[in-house]
């Protein structure tokens, strides 16, 4: 199993960028390809935009990706209870590419953040959008107060609970629901 993993985030200190990777390397046999949304900088999309010079290379690029896996698993930043500008921009753009961004793929979809909401707002958001894009969303999970719950030098959870959590919900992507 192929699995494309990224964070929907652009900062280069991700914290959701840590918890993907980490969340990827617990599905025992897959190969994970773990991408960065800042190598799929795009302008912000818009139709007068689109007509003028077409859909934009990076956003093929990126589309032509989550393609190429055989599951997707994603960690979403929470701006103000939505999705990061970043991804909802490069989701805009793909979407003109095929309304199935997410090519009926089996996907897993985690939030985190440093406070105990843990991005539960963008992951509710997430659960209920990614199906109309072509989402097969086979499990959540939400990671409250990170910076108590993962240990960035080892690149791992602490919580023995949210651990196991997490690992039966990464599982889902083989086994399904």
């Amino acid at each position: 199993m192929k699995i494309i993993a990224f964070a929907a985030s652009n900062s280069t200190q991700s914290i959701n960028k840590q918890l993907v990777g980490y969340a990827a390397s617990l599905v025992e046999g897959a190969q994970t390809e773990l991408l960065d949304l800042n190598d799929y900088e795009l302008p912000m999309f818009g139709v007068d935009l689109e007509a003028k010079d077409g859909i934009p290379e990076a956003a093929k690029a990126f589309h032509q990706k989550l393609a190429q896996g055989d599951a997707i698993m994603i960690s979403l930043a929470e701006h103000n209870g939505n999705f990061a500008a970043a991804f909802k921009n490069l989701l805009d753009w793909c979407s003109r590419i095929d309304r199935k961004v997410f090519h009926d793929k089996p996907m897993v979809l985690l939030a985190t953040s440093p406070g105990q909401g843990g991005g539960k707002s963008v992951l509710s958001l997430a659960i209920q959008s990614m199906p109309r894009f072509g989402g097969d969303v086979k499990g959540s999970l939400s990671i409250p107060s990170f910076n108590d719950n993962f240990d960035m030098q080892n690149g791992k959870l602490t919580n023995p609970e949210l651990n196991q959590q997490l690992l039966e919900t990464v599982q889902r992507l083989i086994y399904g629901e």
